[in-house]
C-alpha cells in the first residue's frame, strides 16, 4: 500500500476555548479523500503551565463529539516525546489540536512518479500567511515607486 506524504499541524486555541466546531470541516476533507487522519491528539496547557493530554474518544466531553466518526483507523504514530515537544511550545492558557495526516490526494501521483522511475527531491510547506506578507510588501513597494 502506497502512503502519501505525512504532515502534522498544530492548531492553537487561546484561553483554552476549544469547542470542537472545526470537526465538521476536518470531516469534510477526510470524506472527500483529500487527507486521511493518521493521529489526532488534544493537549491543554493551563495558566500555570501544567500540560494535560486529553483523549478525543472521550464521549462524555461535548467538545470531542464531532470527532467520533474520525477516530477509526488512526495509526497513533505521534510518540509521547513528539507530543511533549509540541506541548512545550504552547503558550500558557492554550489548548491545541494536533493533527497528523496523510495527503491522500497524492497517493496516485506518488505511484505514477515511482512507476516512471522518478523520486522526490524536495518538499516543503509554505503557510498562506507568508504569501500574504510578501504580497503586502510588494503592494507597499509599488505604491512608493
Amino acid at each position: 500500500m502506497t502512503l502519501g506524504p505525512l504532515e502534522y499541524t498544530v492548531l492553537g486555541f487561546e484561553g483554552n476555548r476549544f469547542n470542537g466546531e472545526i470537526a465538521k470541516e476536518i470531516e469534510a476533507v477526510v470524506n472527500a479523500g483529500i487527507i486521511r487522519l493518521v493521529d489526532v491528539v488534544f493537549v491543554t496547557k493551563d495558566i500555570d503551565g501544567d500540560v494535560a493530554v486529553v483523549e478525543l474518544d472521550n464521549k462524555d466531553d461535548e467538545r470531542f463529539a464531532g470527532f467520533a466518526g474520525l477516530m477509526d483507523g488512526l495509526m497513533g504514530l505521534l510518540t509521547p516525546e513528539d507530543i511533549e515537544r509540541l506541548a512545550d511550545a504552547l503558550p500558557t492558557n492554550t489548548s491545541a489540536l494536533i493533527l497528523l495526516f496523510e495527503h491522500h490526494w497524492a497517493v496516485g501521483i506518488k505511484d505514477a512518479i515511482i512507476g516512471a522511475g522518478g523520486f522526490l527531491i524536495s518538499r516543503d510547506t509554505i503557510p498562506p500567511e507568508a504569501l500574504e506578507m510578501v504580497n503586502a510588501e510588494l503592494e507597499a513597494a509599488a505604491i512608493s515607486a
